[in-house]
């Protein structure tokens, strides 16, 4: 079976880096109760929730793709670190850490849950995982976005101190 036919989605995918910690002044701590937590050997259907619930909405496609093993090697790897941002008690969004490169960590998927969008979290989250990011003995941290993410992620990722390096015209395809 193939399955029917692919949909092809232009998007045009800026590459970001930081090459210190960031020197920004820390966010104010969001209103009620909140936690920012490592998630040890996650699940992969924990996972699949994080990124489907996140990712829906921007056709976050590529970890669909992988087999349940797959992605478990992944996710499950000692380098490559998954955070979840808790709002009272609910997870509220993910940031997906990847030290896998000597030196530099790569910032490899990002972004809140729709009833957390509008709520300032957005730099509040990031700014930790960066922190989390540089307490490594890093050199470099990078990140992507794309025209189909939230038109707020790149104007935060410059805001938080990524300097953009290159610009890609890519295709997502969608079943």
């Amino acid at each position: 079976m193939t399955g029917g036919p692919k949909r092809r989605v232009p998007m045009t995918v800026t590459f970001f880096e930081m090459r210190t910690r960031p020197s920004a002044l820390p966010p104010p701590a969001p209103k009620g109760r909140h936690a920012i937590l490592k998630a040890e050997m996650p699940e992969v259907h924990f996972y699949r929730y994080l990124y489907d619930t996140v990712g829906g909405p921007y056709l976050w496609v590529d970890r669909k793709k992988l087999s349940p093993e797959a992605l478990s090697e992944i996710i499950q790897h000692p380098l490559n670190h998954l955070y979840v941002l808790y709002m009272e008690g609910a997870p509220a969004g993910m940031a997906e850490l990847d030290f896998r490169k000597e030196g530099a960590c790569n910032v490899t998927y990002f972004g809140l849950m729709p009833q957390a969008i509008g709520k300032r979290l957005g730099y509040f989250f990031l700014y930790h995982a960066c922190q989390n990011a540089w307490a490594r003995p890093i050199t470099r941290l990078t990140v992507n976005t794309c025209t189909l993410d939230h038109p707020r992620a790149l104007p935060l990722y410059q805001r938080i101190g990524f300097t953009a390096y290159s610009r890609e015209e890519r295709f997502v395809e969608l079943p």
